[in-house]
């Protein structure tokens, strides 16, 4: 069984998809990929924001659950998402972008030898921005060509994922012994680990809390976190290990554009394995076009019907748009 090969994508839930959808496309730059429904749900949105052209590594998603709490922050959660950026300066620039569209951010530090920098959306959702500049492994991605934010300072993937829990040395055996991590570092209350070939794009880090209140998932909390494996084959092969464990899990699940496995290792935490393809670009949107339909996967498209009654229309078109680069002084 070959080992995971870094961060596939994090799925969170905000309190609406309009909005979320503002912020990730006119703020973070970051391309809608695709705008689907979520498949255990499907009267919840299912937003993708990724790179170009929607590259595994790249995408952060969101479900706007109706009805649902806000979240309640606390131990045993995926607390924080980071983004690639590819460069010290580039940390500097979306601290000048967060002031100019009043985004909460707080001051850049440095973070495992990485300029960072953090910053909330309107939930309180936990992100930050990390710096390629002394990176290396894994690959980053491709920013959006026709986006608002200059090539030399755009979001291009996704960085580390941070874990806020409060048995540090179970989950040292989840992520080590059952994942096939590595412990490289520690710095304060915080543990990092990698997978693959490491880099930004392969970072796990681990922040031991001594909270006693325990998170509770809701509007402005991550889902889960799914990692990157190659293929099917590989998938079964974790299928068979985890139930070698007697870990509980999901089986193969068919998610069209990629294929999935979910299991709960450490108590509360969702991990997934996904796999790098097929990808967005199908049969229901080209290139210039992901992201402006309601796409649904073939399992779904004879309840089309159904379901456009039931999912509001939220407008996404932007292949007739030009997006002005802003550069913000920083030429």
């Amino acid at each position: 069984m070959k080992k995971l090969s870094g961060i596939h994508h994090v799925t969170a839930i905000t309190s609406s998809a309009e909005r979320i959808y503002e912020l990730f496309t006119d703020v973070l730059g970051m391309r809608l990929v695709k705008k689907t429904i979520n498949q255990d749900d499907i009267d919840t949105y299912h937003l993708f924001f990724a790179d170009d052209v929607g590259s595994a590594g790249t995408d952060m998603t969101f479900f706007d659950f109706k009805g649902i709490q806000k979240a309640q922050k606390g131990t045993d959660e995926i607390a924080r998402t980071f983004f690639r950026v590819p460069s010290d300066k580039a940390i500097a620039y979306w601290e000048k972008r967060f002031s100019t569209y009043n985004i909460a951010y707080e001051p850049s530090f440095s973070f495992f030898g990485r300029k960072t920098l953090y910053f909330q959306d309107f939930d309180n959702q936990e992100y930050a921005l990390v710096s390629d500049e002394k990176d290396t492994g894994i690959k980053s991605g491709i920013p959006w060509k026709k986006g608002p934010v200059p090539d030399a300072y755009a979001i291009t993937g996704l960085g580390p994922i941070l874990l806020r829990i409060s048995e540090p040395n179970r989950m040292h055996k989840v992520l080590c012994e059952n994942l096939g991590m590595k412990h490289i570092a520690t710095q304060d209350s915080f543990s990092l680990y990698e997978m693959g070939k490491g880099g930004n794009g392969g970072r796990v880090i681990v922040e031991t809390t001594k909270t006693n209140t325990l998170s509770l998932q809701g509007y402005g909390s991550v889902h889960h976190v799914a990692f990157r494996i190659e293929d099917k084959a590989e998938l079964d092969a974790w299928t068979e290990y985890l139930n070698s464990i007697h870990a509980p899990n999901s089986g193969f699940v068919d998610r069209f554009y990629f294929k999935s496995l979910y299991t709960r290792l450490y108590p509360a935490i969702l991990f997934e394995f996904a796999t790098e393809g097929p990808g967005f670009i199908d049969d229901e949107e080209d290139y210039e076009t992901l992201g402006e339909t309601l796409a649904l996967p073939p399992a779904y498209r004879d309840k089309r019907e159904q379901i456009e009654r039931v999912v509001r229309h939220i407008d996404t078109k932007r292949s007739d748009k030009t997006y002005k680069k802003e550069y913000l002084g920083f030429e």
